[in-house]
């Protein structure tokens, strides 16, 4: 299990560089690996191992080069929306969101996630999404009264789970 810290990033994204003031999930290389069958890996914090341990072959990266947007929303005193401002995140922001990331991961025994990453993972076994393997992932915890959130017995039941969705059948 790793990071792949070494690792290269998705082909598709070596065509593009620069900053992007679009969100992660408009950028086009994005949408051209959604069309390959990727997905990017859940934002929610209690998966935020997920990359680690998922099945190499099944899961790729590209450079983050979005723009993580702030908006500030106005009312008047009855709800209605006088005016909206957006900006992007500042810096400060940012580092308090990979802050969390990185407190759960080190919680869990493991390192942090490597900067500038957007991650994409494929379903394995007999899943067609990311959703259904993530349900059955909450399942399998809900029947081993193991609590879906960021802890070593998740860990190891999602690591034991996709080891053995990814492993070729045994003939």
């Amino acid at each position: 299990m790793s990071w792949d810290e070494d690792g290269t990033p998705h082909p598709l994204a070596l065509r593009r560089t620069g900053r992007s003031e679009l969100e992660p999930d408009r950028l086009p290389e994005m949408r051209e690996l959604e069309v390959l069958g990727w997905e990017p890996a859940p934002e929610d914090l209690r998966w935020v191992f997920l990359p680690y341990v998922w099945p190499p072959a099944d899961r790729t990266w590209i450079p983050d080069r979005s723009t993580h947007w702030a908006v500030d929303t106005a009312l008047d005193g009855h709800g209605h929306i006088t005016g909206v401002e957006c900006a992007p995140l500042p810096e400060p922001d940012l580092r308090d969101l990979d802050r969390e990331a990185d407190e759960a991961l080190a919680a869990l025994g493991l390192p942090p996630r490597p900067r500038g990453r957007l991650w994409l993972l494929r379903p394995v076994g007999p899943f067609t999404t990311l959703g259904a393997l993530l349900d059955h992932l909450d399942g399998l915890a809900a029947a081993g009264a193991v609590a879906a959130r960021p802890s070593e017995a998740f860990l190891a039941l999602a690591r034991t789970e996709l080891a053995a969705l990814a492993a070729p059948e045994e003939r």
